[in-house]
């Protein structure tokens, strides 16, 4: 089975939404179509960083391995190799879970 290289470009980050236990709210399971999507992953890969007007590139803050918080609606779900993942920019992100 051939498996997918991704780099994110620029200040691009890929990240794997980490899955949350079954809910169960007064006895009532809730299906997976009603649950919504966690908004907490890990991060998978980073790009190189921003680069202002001057050409000069700033790194990143996360890394890959990183647990993050992200907003509700927050990237853009892609699928590679079968796998869910989202791309999204740093500024997107809420803060490094530790």
């Amino acid at each position: 089975m051939a498996s997918t290289t991704f780099t994110p470009l620029h200040d691009r980050i890929l990240v794997k939404r980490t899955e949350e236990g079954e809910t169960l709210r007064g006895g009532i399971i809730i299906p997976d179509s009603a649950k919504e999507k966690p908004s907490q992953g890990e991060v998978i890969a980073v790009g190189k960083g921003k680069s202002n007007d001057e050409g000069k590139v700033f790194p990143l803050d996360v890394k890959a391995g990183d647990k993050v918080l992200f907003g509700k609606y927050s990237g853009t779900e892609i699928k590679l190799d079968g796998e869910e993942f989202l791309i999204m920019r740093e500024e997107e992100i809420l803060g490094i879970v530790k």
